[in-house]
Protein backbone atom coordinates (compact mmCIF):
# COMPACT_ATOMS: atom_id res chain seq x y z
CA UNK A 1 0.00 0.00 0.00
CA UNK A 2 0.89 3.62 -0.69
CA UNK A 3 1.56 4.84 3.09
CA UNK A 4 3.10 8.46 2.98
CA UNK A 5 2.75 11.22 -0.18
CA UNK A 6 5.36 14.41 -0.10
CA UNK A 7 4.63 16.94 -2.67
CA UNK A 8 6.44 20.36 -2.94
CA UNK A 9 5.59 23.19 -5.72
CA UNK A 10 3.00 21.31 -7.69
CA UNK A 11 0.94 24.00 -9.51
CA UNK A 12 -1.47 25.55 -6.94
CA UNK A 13 -0.18 23.55 -4.03
CA UNK A 14 2.55 24.84 -2.32
CA UNK A 15 3.74 21.92 -0.03
CA UNK A 16 1.25 18.80 0.71
CA UNK A 17 1.94 15.95 3.36
CA UNK A 18 -0.52 13.02 3.62
CA UNK A 19 -0.18 9.32 5.60
CA UNK A 20 -2.91 7.52 4.23
CA UNK A 21 -4.60 4.77 5.38
CA UNK A 22 -5.24 0.72 3.77
CA UNK A 23 -8.50 0.36 2.21
CA UNK A 24 -10.95 2.90 0.65
CA UNK A 25 -8.94 6.45 0.25
CA UNK A 26 -11.46 9.09 -1.52
CA UNK A 27 -10.76 12.79 -2.36
CA UNK A 28 -13.49 15.39 -2.57
CA UNK A 29 -13.47 18.87 -3.14
CA UNK A 30 -14.62 21.89 -5.16
CA UNK A 31 -14.45 21.43 -8.86
CA UNK A 32 -11.12 23.48 -9.70
CA UNK A 33 -9.82 22.86 -6.25
CA UNK A 34 -6.72 20.48 -7.34
CA UNK A 35 -8.03 16.65 -7.10
CA UNK A 36 -7.30 15.61 -10.38
CA UNK A 37 -3.96 17.48 -10.30
CA UNK A 38 -3.09 15.89 -6.67
CA UNK A 39 -4.35 12.30 -8.22
CA UNK A 40 -2.08 12.64 -10.97
CA UNK A 41 1.06 13.58 -9.16
CA UNK A 42 0.98 10.36 -7.44
CA UNK A 43 0.13 8.56 -11.10
CA UNK A 44 3.18 10.10 -12.25
CA UNK A 45 5.86 8.93 -9.63
CA UNK A 46 4.58 5.26 -11.00
CA UNK A 47 5.19 6.35 -14.72
CA UNK A 48 1.77 7.18 -15.22
CA UNK A 49 1.57 10.42 -17.11
CA UNK A 50 3.47 13.78 -16.73
CA UNK A 51 5.37 15.08 -13.50
CA UNK A 52 4.30 18.45 -12.41
CA UNK A 53 5.35 18.54 -9.10
CA UNK A 54 9.07 20.41 -8.33
CA UNK A 55 9.50 17.29 -5.64
CA UNK A 56 7.32 14.40 -5.28
CA UNK A 57 8.22 11.41 -2.52
CA UNK A 58 5.47 8.80 -2.72
CA UNK A 59 6.48 5.89 0.43
CA UNK A 60 4.54 2.22 0.26
CA UNK A 61 5.22 -1.27 1.01
CA UNK A 62 7.02 -3.91 -0.99
CA UNK A 63 4.64 -6.03 -2.36
CA UNK A 64 5.16 -9.33 -1.59
CA UNK A 65 5.80 -10.67 -4.95
CA UNK A 66 7.57 -7.46 -6.24
CA UNK A 67 11.36 -8.22 -7.61
CA UNK A 68 13.80 -7.01 -9.52
CA UNK A 69 17.58 -7.73 -11.09
CA UNK A 70 18.45 -3.93 -11.40
CA UNK A 71 16.91 -2.71 -8.32
CA UNK A 72 17.15 -3.68 -4.75
CA UNK A 73 14.27 -3.79 -2.93
CA UNK A 74 13.78 -3.38 0.42
CA UNK A 75 10.70 -3.75 2.40
CA UNK A 76 9.76 0.03 2.44
CA UNK A 77 10.30 1.59 -0.98
CA UNK A 78 10.41 4.92 -1.54
CA UNK A 79 9.75 6.52 -5.14
CA UNK A 80 11.15 10.10 -5.34
CA UNK A 81 10.49 12.58 -8.73
CA UNK A 82 12.45 15.70 -8.87
CA UNK A 83 12.07 18.41 -11.78
CA UNK A 84 14.10 21.05 -12.79
CA UNK A 85 14.85 21.25 -16.14
CA UNK A 86 13.27 17.98 -16.69
CA UNK A 87 12.00 15.04 -14.40
CA UNK A 88 14.21 12.81 -12.74
CA UNK A 89 13.30 9.42 -11.04
CA UNK A 90 14.54 7.47 -8.27
CA UNK A 91 13.40 4.54 -6.43
CA UNK A 92 15.45 4.11 -2.79
CA UNK A 93 18.06 6.76 -3.86
CA UNK A 94 18.79 4.55 -7.25
CA UNK A 95 18.37 5.85 -11.29
CA UNK A 96 15.62 4.65 -12.67
CA UNK A 97 13.89 5.30 -15.62
CA UNK A 98 9.73 6.27 -15.64
CA UNK A 99 9.23 3.31 -18.29
CA UNK A 100 10.82 1.14 -15.63
CA UNK A 101 8.62 2.47 -13.21
CA UNK A 102 5.73 1.50 -14.90
CA UNK A 103 6.99 -1.67 -15.93
CA UNK A 104 7.94 -2.48 -12.38
CA UNK A 105 5.04 -1.86 -10.43
CA UNK A 106 2.57 -2.20 -13.37
CA UNK A 107 1.03 -5.79 -11.74
CA UNK A 108 0.42 -3.88 -8.43
CA UNK A 109 -0.87 -0.50 -9.53
CA UNK A 110 -3.77 -0.64 -11.46
CA UNK A 111 -5.03 3.06 -13.01
CA UNK A 112 -8.86 3.04 -14.03
CA UNK A 113 -9.30 5.80 -16.42
CA UNK A 114 -12.26 6.56 -18.23
CA UNK A 115 -10.71 7.67 -21.59
CA UNK A 116 -8.94 3.97 -21.04
CA UNK A 117 -10.90 1.09 -22.67
CA UNK A 118 -8.76 -2.10 -21.10
CA UNK A 119 -9.66 -4.36 -18.41
CA UNK A 120 -11.65 -6.80 -20.87
CA UNK A 121 -8.57 -8.59 -23.04
CA UNK A 122 -9.11 -12.66 -23.39
CA UNK A 123 -5.83 -13.24 -21.36
CA UNK A 124 -7.08 -11.65 -18.79
CA UNK A 125 -10.63 -12.79 -18.97
CA UNK A 126 -8.92 -16.18 -18.88
CA UNK A 127 -6.68 -15.13 -16.02
CA UNK A 128 -9.99 -14.45 -14.02
CA UNK A 129 -11.76 -18.17 -14.51
CA UNK A 130 -8.07 -20.30 -14.28
CA UNK A 131 -7.85 -17.82 -10.93
CA UNK A 132 -11.61 -18.75 -9.29
CA UNK A 133 -11.05 -22.76 -10.79
CA UNK A 134 -7.50 -22.99 -9.14
CA UNK A 135 -8.50 -21.26 -5.34
CA UNK A 136 -10.76 -24.50 -5.04
CA UNK A 137 -8.61 -27.02 -7.09
CA UNK A 138 -5.02 -27.18 -7.14
CA UNK A 139 -4.81 -29.57 -9.39
CA UNK A 140 -6.09 -27.02 -12.32
CA UNK A 141 -2.80 -24.56 -11.52
CA UNK A 142 -0.56 -28.13 -12.23
CA UNK A 143 -2.49 -28.45 -15.28
CA UNK A 144 -2.24 -25.11 -16.96
CA UNK A 145 2.37 -25.62 -15.42
CA UNK A 146 1.85 -28.91 -17.16
CA UNK A 147 0.61 -27.59 -20.83
CA UNK A 148 2.77 -24.77 -20.58
CA UNK A 149 5.63 -26.80 -20.56
CA UNK A 150 4.97 -29.58 -22.58
CA UNK A 151 3.75 -26.81 -25.20
CA UNK A 152 7.08 -25.45 -24.91
CA UNK A 153 8.67 -28.98 -25.73
CA UNK A 154 5.82 -29.00 -29.27
CA UNK A 155 7.27 -25.43 -30.07
CA UNK A 156 10.87 -26.41 -30.12
CA UNK A 157 10.35 -29.93 -31.44
CA UNK A 158 8.15 -28.26 -34.50
CA UNK A 159 10.88 -25.68 -35.00
CA UNK A 160 13.75 -28.83 -35.04
CA UNK A 161 11.14 -30.57 -37.88
CA UNK A 162 10.81 -27.39 -40.50
CA UNK A 163 15.05 -26.83 -39.77
CA UNK A 164 14.95 -30.95 -41.00
CA UNK A 165 12.27 -29.58 -43.77
CA UNK A 166 14.10 -27.58 -44.97
CA UNK A 167 17.77 -29.06 -44.94
CA UNK A 168 15.86 -31.80 -46.93
CA UNK A 169 15.22 -29.69 -49.67
CA UNK A 170 19.69 -29.03 -50.04
CA UNK A 171 20.36 -32.65 -48.25
CA UNK A 172 20.74 -34.52 -51.82
CA UNK A 173 23.07 -31.98 -52.45
CA UNK A 174 25.08 -32.17 -49.33
CA UNK A 175 25.02 -35.74 -49.48
CA UNK A 176 26.64 -35.35 -53.05
CA UNK A 177 29.45 -33.38 -51.86
CA UNK A 178 30.14 -34.95 -49.10
CA UNK A 179 30.40 -38.26 -50.69
CA UNK A 180 32.31 -36.75 -53.38
CA UNK A 181 34.95 -35.38 -50.84
CA UNK A 182 34.79 -38.83 -49.51
CA UNK A 183 35.73 -41.11 -52.73
CA UNK A 184 38.07 -38.40 -53.86
CA UNK A 185 40.64 -38.99 -50.65
CA UNK A 186 39.63 -42.41 -50.45
CA UNK A 187 40.30 -43.60 -53.78
CA UNK A 188 43.93 -41.94 -53.37
CA UNK A 189 43.96 -43.37 -49.94
CA UNK A 190 47.50 -41.43 -48.72
CA UNK A 191 49.25 -42.74 -45.78
CA UNK A 192 51.05 -40.24 -43.30
CA UNK A 193 54.79 -39.55 -44.52
CA UNK A 194 53.65 -40.96 -47.91
CA UNK A 195 55.18 -38.08 -49.61
CA UNK A 196 58.39 -37.83 -47.93
CA UNK A 197 59.57 -41.50 -49.11
CA UNK A 198 58.01 -40.79 -52.54
CA UNK A 199 60.04 -37.63 -53.01
CA UNK A 200 63.20 -39.66 -51.43
CA UNK A 201 62.52 -42.84 -54.18
CA UNK A 202 61.69 -39.79 -56.65
CA UNK A 203 65.62 -37.87 -55.91
CA UNK A 204 67.25 -41.91 -55.81
CA UNK A 205 65.89 -42.80 -59.41
CA UNK A 206 67.28 -39.14 -60.85
CA UNK A 207 70.79 -40.46 -59.48
CA UNK A 208 70.78 -44.36 -60.00
CA UNK A 209 72.80 -44.16 -63.55
CA UNK A 210 75.50 -42.77 -62.18
CA UNK A 211 75.26 -44.28 -58.95
CA UNK A 212 75.83 -47.74 -60.91
CA UNK A 213 78.68 -46.13 -62.82
CA UNK A 214 80.54 -44.74 -59.63
CA UNK A 215 79.58 -48.60 -57.92
CA UNK A 216 80.99 -50.10 -61.11
CA UNK A 217 84.78 -48.33 -60.29
CA UNK A 218 84.28 -48.12 -56.52
CA UNK A 219 84.45 -52.36 -56.33
CA UNK A 220 87.87 -52.60 -57.73
CA UNK A 221 89.57 -51.03 -54.19
CA UNK A 222 88.69 -54.50 -53.39
CA UNK A 223 91.24 -55.99 -55.92
CA UNK A 224 94.31 -54.35 -53.54
CA UNK A 225 92.80 -55.45 -50.47
CA UNK A 226 95.64 -58.24 -50.00
CA UNK A 227 98.29 -55.62 -51.00
CA UNK A 228 97.28 -53.56 -47.84
CA UNK A 229 97.00 -56.16 -45.82
CA UNK A 230 100.39 -58.31 -46.91
CA UNK A 231 102.19 -54.37 -46.12
CA UNK A 232 100.79 -54.28 -42.84
CA UNK A 233 102.11 -57.56 -42.16
CA UNK A 234 105.43 -57.55 -43.21
CA UNK A 235 105.51 -53.73 -41.03
CA UNK A 236 104.02 -55.82 -38.06
CA UNK A 237 101.33 -53.50 -37.52
CA UNK A 238 97.60 -53.71 -36.69
CA UNK A 239 95.43 -54.03 -39.65
CA UNK A 240 92.13 -54.75 -37.98
CA UNK A 241 91.09 -51.11 -37.73
CA UNK A 242 91.85 -51.34 -42.51
CA UNK A 243 89.72 -55.03 -42.15
CA UNK A 244 87.07 -53.32 -40.45
CA UNK A 245 86.86 -50.36 -42.65
CA UNK A 246 86.88 -52.69 -46.00
CA UNK A 247 84.30 -54.83 -44.69
CA UNK A 248 82.44 -52.02 -43.83
CA UNK A 249 82.71 -50.47 -47.24
CA UNK A 250 81.99 -54.21 -48.70
CA UNK A 251 78.70 -54.21 -46.81
CA UNK A 252 78.07 -50.32 -47.93
CA UNK A 253 78.25 -51.03 -51.25
CA UNK A 254 76.20 -54.04 -51.34
CA UNK A 255 73.50 -52.03 -49.58
CA UNK A 256 73.98 -49.73 -52.52
CA UNK A 257 73.78 -52.33 -55.57
CA UNK A 258 71.15 -53.71 -53.91
CA UNK A 259 69.26 -50.33 -53.58
CA UNK A 260 70.32 -50.22 -57.49
CA UNK A 261 68.86 -53.43 -58.34
CA UNK A 262 65.26 -52.86 -56.00
CA UNK A 263 65.02 -49.55 -57.87
CA UNK A 264 65.01 -51.42 -61.15
CA UNK A 265 61.98 -52.54 -60.62
CA UNK A 266 60.35 -49.95 -59.76
CA UNK A 267 57.88 -48.01 -62.29
CA UNK A 268 59.00 -44.00 -62.84
CA UNK A 269 55.85 -43.21 -64.11
CA UNK A 270 53.93 -44.69 -60.93
CA UNK A 271 56.29 -42.90 -58.45
CA UNK A 272 55.40 -39.69 -60.66
CA UNK A 273 51.07 -40.11 -60.90
CA UNK A 274 51.45 -41.00 -57.45
CA UNK A 275 53.74 -37.77 -56.40
CA UNK A 276 50.69 -35.82 -58.31
CA UNK A 277 48.12 -37.30 -56.55
CA UNK A 278 49.72 -36.66 -53.21
CA UNK A 279 50.48 -33.02 -54.36
CA UNK A 280 47.06 -32.37 -55.37
CA UNK A 281 45.12 -33.37 -52.09
CA UNK A 282 48.48 -31.83 -49.65
CA UNK A 283 47.32 -28.29 -51.99
CA UNK A 284 43.58 -28.70 -50.96
CA UNK A 285 43.81 -29.79 -47.71
CA UNK A 286 46.86 -28.39 -46.63
CA UNK A 287 49.06 -31.86 -45.64
CA UNK A 288 47.96 -35.73 -46.04
CA UNK A 289 46.51 -35.70 -42.13
CA UNK A 290 44.36 -32.44 -42.83
CA UNK A 291 42.89 -34.56 -45.46
CA UNK A 292 42.24 -37.46 -43.76
CA UNK A 293 41.05 -35.14 -41.02
CA UNK A 294 38.53 -33.74 -43.61
CA UNK A 295 37.48 -37.32 -44.68
CA UNK A 296 37.05 -38.19 -41.43
CA UNK A 297 34.67 -35.08 -40.74
CA UNK A 298 32.67 -35.69 -44.21
CA UNK A 299 32.20 -39.56 -43.09
CA UNK A 300 30.11 -38.05 -39.83
CA UNK A 301 28.37 -35.87 -41.95
CA UNK A 302 27.59 -38.05 -43.85
CA UNK A 303 26.32 -40.18 -41.63
CA UNK A 304 24.30 -37.31 -39.62
CA UNK A 305 22.87 -36.91 -42.91
CA UNK A 306 21.53 -40.41 -43.30
CA UNK A 307 20.20 -40.01 -39.47
CA UNK A 308 18.03 -37.11 -40.50
CA UNK A 309 15.32 -39.47 -41.75
CA UNK A 310 15.04 -41.13 -39.37
CA UNK A 311 14.89 -38.26 -36.71
CA UNK A 312 11.72 -36.87 -38.88
CA UNK A 313 9.90 -39.58 -38.81
CA UNK A 314 10.22 -40.07 -34.88
CA UNK A 315 9.76 -36.16 -34.56
CA UNK A 316 6.45 -36.20 -36.96
CA UNK A 317 5.30 -39.29 -34.83
CA UNK A 318 6.52 -37.45 -31.46
CA UNK A 319 4.22 -34.27 -32.54
CA UNK A 320 1.61 -36.40 -33.88
CA UNK A 321 1.14 -37.89 -29.79
CA UNK A 322 1.94 -35.28 -28.39
CA UNK A 323 -0.08 -33.03 -29.86
CA UNK A 324 -3.32 -35.20 -29.50
CA UNK A 325 -2.27 -35.70 -25.69
CA UNK A 326 -2.19 -31.71 -25.11
CA UNK A 327 -5.36 -31.53 -27.23
CA UNK A 328 -7.02 -33.61 -24.31
CA UNK A 329 -5.33 -31.49 -21.47
CA UNK A 330 -6.77 -28.36 -23.06
CA UNK A 331 -10.22 -29.73 -23.68
CA UNK A 332 -10.04 -30.44 -20.07
CA UNK A 333 -9.29 -27.26 -18.47
CA UNK A 334 -11.48 -25.51 -21.58
CA UNK A 335 -14.62 -27.24 -19.69
CA UNK A 336 -13.20 -26.39 -17.04
CA UNK A 337 -13.56 -22.67 -17.82
CA UNK A 338 -16.54 -22.78 -19.07
CA UNK A 339 -18.21 -24.24 -16.09
CA UNK A 340 -16.61 -21.99 -13.86
CA UNK A 341 -17.59 -19.12 -16.09
CA UNK A 342 -21.61 -19.77 -15.94
CA UNK A 343 -21.05 -19.52 -12.51
CA UNK A 344 -19.51 -16.06 -12.62
CA UNK A 345 -21.95 -14.86 -14.99
CA UNK A 346 -24.15 -15.41 -12.50
CA UNK A 347 -22.33 -13.46 -9.84
CA UNK A 348 -21.49 -10.61 -12.07
CA UNK A 349 -25.09 -10.65 -12.87
CA UNK A 350 -26.29 -9.68 -9.93
CA UNK A 351 -23.82 -6.80 -9.38
CA UNK A 352 -24.68 -5.52 -12.67
CA UNK A 353 -28.42 -5.44 -11.86
CA UNK A 354 -27.28 -3.36 -9.36
CA UNK A 355 -26.09 -1.10 -11.81
CA UNK A 356 -29.21 -1.19 -13.61
CA UNK A 357 -26.62 -2.99 -16.35
CA UNK A 358 -28.18 -6.16 -18.63
CA UNK A 359 -26.45 -9.74 -17.82
CA UNK A 360 -23.13 -10.53 -19.01
CA UNK A 361 -21.82 -13.20 -20.75
CA UNK A 362 -18.15 -15.03 -21.26
CA UNK A 363 -17.56 -15.52 -25.11
CA UNK A 364 -15.55 -18.23 -26.31
CA UNK A 365 -14.09 -19.00 -29.41
CA UNK A 366 -11.67 -21.70 -30.64
CA UNK A 367 -8.09 -20.55 -30.92
CA UNK A 368 -4.96 -22.61 -32.11
CA UNK A 369 -3.57 -24.39 -29.22
CA UNK A 370 -0.86 -22.74 -27.85
CA UNK A 371 0.25 -22.58 -23.96
CA UNK A 372 -2.71 -20.90 -22.96
CA UNK A 373 -4.84 -23.77 -24.03
CA UNK A 374 -7.25 -23.30 -26.51
CA UNK A 375 -9.84 -20.66 -25.47
CA UNK A 376 -10.39 -16.57 -26.53
CA UNK A 377 -12.58 -15.03 -24.26
CA UNK A 378 -14.97 -11.72 -24.48
CA UNK A 379 -17.47 -10.16 -22.89
CA UNK A 380 -20.58 -9.18 -23.67
CA UNK A 381 -23.38 -6.89 -22.15
CA UNK A 382 -26.96 -7.98 -23.12
CA UNK A 383 -26.52 -7.95 -26.98
CA UNK A 384 -23.30 -5.46 -27.15
CA UNK A 385 -19.54 -6.24 -27.23
CA UNK A 386 -17.43 -4.15 -24.69
CA UNK A 387 -15.90 -2.00 -27.74
CA UNK A 388 -19.38 -0.47 -28.36
CA UNK A 389 -20.25 0.34 -24.48
CA UNK A 390 -20.00 4.30 -23.56
CA UNK A 391 -17.43 5.45 -20.81
CA UNK A 392 -20.17 4.68 -18.51
CA UNK A 393 -21.11 1.44 -18.75
CA UNK A 394 -17.63 -0.02 -19.63
CA UNK A 395 -16.59 1.96 -16.25
CA UNK A 396 -19.61 0.22 -14.33
CA UNK A 397 -19.18 -3.26 -15.98
CA UNK A 398 -15.14 -3.02 -15.47
CA UNK A 399 -15.92 -2.48 -11.81
CA UNK A 400 -18.24 -5.24 -11.73
CA UNK A 401 -15.75 -7.63 -12.85
CA UNK A 402 -13.00 -6.26 -10.28
CA UNK A 403 -15.22 -7.21 -7.50
CA UNK A 404 -15.89 -11.03 -9.30
CA UNK A 405 -12.25 -11.19 -10.06
CA UNK A 406 -10.96 -10.51 -6.30
CA UNK A 407 -13.26 -12.99 -5.20
CA UNK A 408 -12.01 -15.23 -7.90
CA UNK A 409 -8.09 -14.66 -7.00
CA UNK A 410 -9.29 -14.97 -3.08
CA UNK A 411 -7.69 -11.62 -2.82
CA UNK A 412 -4.27 -13.35 -3.21
CA UNK A 413 -3.45 -10.30 -5.53
CA UNK A 414 -3.81 -7.11 -3.41
CA UNK A 415 -2.14 -3.60 -4.76
CA UNK A 416 -3.71 -0.24 -5.63
CA UNK A 417 -6.24 0.49 -7.58
CA UNK A 418 -6.41 4.34 -8.19
CA UNK A 419 -9.92 5.33 -10.16
CA UNK A 420 -10.58 8.19 -12.27
CA UNK A 421 -13.92 9.72 -10.89
CA UNK A 422 -16.06 6.52 -11.05
CA UNK A 423 -18.99 7.88 -9.66
CA UNK A 424 -19.52 10.81 -11.62
CA UNK A 425 -22.81 11.46 -13.59
CA UNK A 426 -24.47 8.71 -12.24
CA UNK A 427 -28.01 8.24 -10.83
CA UNK A 428 -28.75 7.47 -7.01
CA UNK A 429 -29.18 4.03 -6.82
CA UNK A 430 -26.21 3.39 -9.23
CA UNK A 431 -24.30 5.86 -6.81
CA UNK A 432 -25.10 3.21 -4.17
CA UNK A 433 -24.31 0.04 -6.03
CA UNK A 434 -20.99 1.53 -7.13
CA UNK A 435 -19.96 2.58 -3.86
CA UNK A 436 -20.96 -0.71 -2.30
CA UNK A 437 -18.80 -2.78 -5.13
CA UNK A 438 -16.05 -0.31 -4.40
CA UNK A 439 -16.10 -1.02 -0.51
CA UNK A 440 -16.09 -4.92 -0.88
CA UNK A 441 -12.97 -4.05 -3.54
CA UNK A 442 -11.11 -1.75 -0.56
CA UNK A 443 -11.06 -5.39 1.52
CA UNK A 444 -8.44 -6.63 -1.01
CA UNK A 445 -6.95 -3.19 -2.44
CA UNK A 446 -5.91 0.31 -1.23
CA UNK A 447 -8.51 2.30 -3.36
CA UNK A 448 -7.77 6.15 -4.40
CA UNK A 449 -11.49 7.46 -5.98
CA UNK A 450 -12.20 10.96 -6.72
CA UNK A 451 -15.88 11.00 -5.74
CA UNK A 452 -18.89 13.22 -6.78
CA UNK A 453 -21.24 11.39 -4.62
CA UNK A 454 -22.15 11.28 -1.00
CA UNK A 455 -22.33 7.13 -0.65
CA UNK A 456 -18.91 6.39 -2.06
CA UNK A 457 -17.36 9.83 0.48
CA UNK A 458 -19.14 7.71 3.53
CA UNK A 459 -17.82 4.27 2.82
CA UNK A 460 -14.36 5.80 2.79
CA UNK A 461 -11.94 4.50 5.23
CA UNK A 462 -9.94 7.92 4.88
CA UNK A 463 -11.62 11.45 3.11
CA UNK A 464 -9.26 13.73 2.36
CA UNK A 465 -10.63 17.34 1.52
CA UNK A 466 -8.76 19.48 -1.55
CA UNK A 467 -9.65 23.21 -1.25
CA UNK A 468 -8.70 26.15 -2.54
CA UNK A 469 -8.07 29.81 -1.33
CA UNK A 470 -7.40 32.67 -3.94
CA UNK A 471 -4.54 30.71 -5.62
CA UNK A 472 -3.60 28.04 -2.76
CA UNK A 473 -4.57 24.57 -2.88
CA UNK A 474 -4.42 22.30 0.03
CA UNK A 475 -5.08 18.66 1.17
CA UNK A 476 -6.64 17.90 4.36
CA UNK A 477 -7.50 14.48 6.07
CA UNK A 478 -10.95 15.14 7.73
CA UNK A 479 -11.97 13.56 11.33
CA UNK A 480 -15.17 12.31 11.49
CA UNK A 481 -17.12 16.01 12.28
CA UNK A 482 -15.48 17.34 9.26
CA UNK A 483 -16.13 14.23 7.13
CA UNK A 484 -19.70 15.24 7.63
CA UNK A 485 -19.80 18.57 6.64
CA UNK A 486 -18.02 18.02 3.68
CA UNK A 487 -20.88 14.92 2.88
CA UNK A 488 -23.41 17.48 3.88
CA UNK A 489 -21.82 20.07 1.19
CA UNK A 490 -21.85 17.07 -1.67
CA UNK A 491 -25.66 16.57 -0.89
CA UNK A 492 -26.83 19.76 -0.24
CA UNK A 493 -23.93 22.03 -1.52
CA UNK A 494 -22.16 25.16 -0.07
CA UNK A 495 -24.44 25.76 2.78
CA UNK A 496 -26.39 22.64 3.22
CA UNK A 497 -29.35 22.62 5.35
CA UNK A 498 -30.29 20.52 8.29
CA UNK A 499 -31.55 17.48 6.19
CA UNK A 500 -28.54 17.78 4.32
CA UNK A 501 -26.69 17.09 7.45
CA UNK A 502 -28.92 14.62 8.60
CA UNK A 503 -28.57 12.74 5.32
CA UNK A 504 -24.52 12.47 5.80
CA UNK A 505 -25.21 11.76 9.55
CA UNK A 506 -27.14 8.78 8.51
CA UNK A 507 -25.27 7.85 5.91
CA UNK A 508 -21.55 7.87 8.09
CA UNK A 509 -23.79 5.81 10.67
CA UNK A 510 -22.99 8.74 13.65
CA UNK A 511 -26.29 9.52 15.35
Amino acid sequence: MIERLYIRELLSFKEVKIEFDNGLVVLTGPSGAGKSVLMQSILSSFGHGDMEATVCEVMLSKPGELSSESYELDDDLVIKSIKKDRARFYLNEQNISKRSLKTLFAPYINYLSVRDKSGFESERLVGILDDSIGSGDGEHFRELGELETRYGVLTARRAELQKIYGDEKKLAELIEFAEYEIGKIRSIDPKVGEDITLLQTKQQLSRIDKVNELLENATQIFEYESSVQEIFRLLEKDDSYFTDMMNQLRADLDDTQNLSDELVEVDVENILDRLEQISSLKNRYGSIEEALEYKRQKEEELLGYTQIDRNKKELESFLEKEGKELRKLADRVSKKRKKKAKELEQELSSYLHDLKLPAAKFVFKEQELDGSGIDTLDLTLGSSSTSTLSGGEFNRLRLALLVVAMGAQNVRKQGVIILDEIDANVSGDESIAIAAMIAKLAKGYQLFAISHQAHLSSQASQHILVSKEGNQSRAKVLCDEERISEIARIIGGKNPDAEAVAFARKLRGAS
